[in-house]
């Protein structure tokens, strides 16, 4: 096996959706964010199949990495159509915190340079001021890196299939 043979590659990309998708589920956590939470874990699940698919030869694993990432491409689409509030969605709507309480994106408080100023003790959304990136920006930002990765990790996948099959 060369070092620059696709399923090199694919490795190496599986690995980088790992590292992306457990920073991007750490602060989900510490956001509440559940539906994001649920998705990254399914997000991890097929990328270990993938991964494992890879590197045993397995096309059937490969085949289900791939078809998730087309679902994983259509859910990070919708999160950055949430945060840029195209049509009805709005950050505010239930659909990333499934309803719970206190559930809001880690990063709007926490940004860099952020400073936050409650102005009630009964505000559920504090005053944050002085942010470098708006925490829009940020999540779009985490979404555009998934998309990114699962499309080059299709276009690795579906030619790994190929490949596997072939011998």
């Amino acid at each position: 096996m060369s070092c620059c043979s696709g399923r090199c590659t694919l490795i190496t990309l599986c690995f980088l959706q790992l590292l992306a998708t457990v920073e991007r589920q750490v602060f989900d956590f510490l956001g509440y964010m559940w539906a994001p939470i649920i998705g990254n874990f399914f997000q991890i699940i097929c990328v270990i199949l993938g991964l494992f698919g890879t590197y045993q030869y397995r096309p059937r694993y490969i085949v289900v990495y791939c078809t998730w990432a087309v679902l994983w491409v259509a859910w990070n689409i919708f999160i950055i159509c949430v945060y840029l509030e195209l049509g009805s969605l709005t950050v505010e709507t239930p659909a990333l915190t499934l309803g719970a309480p206190q559930s809001i994106s880690w990063w709007r408080e926490h940004g860099i340079g952020c400073q936050v100023s409650n102005t009630t003790s009964s505000s559920t959304n504090p005053v944050v001021t002085g942010c470098l990136l708006d925490f829009k920006y940020v999540e779009i930002i985490h979404a555009a890196i998934q998309i990114l990765l699962a499309i080059i990790g299709f276009i690795y996948g579906i030619y790994g299939v190929y490949l596997f099959t072939e011998e």
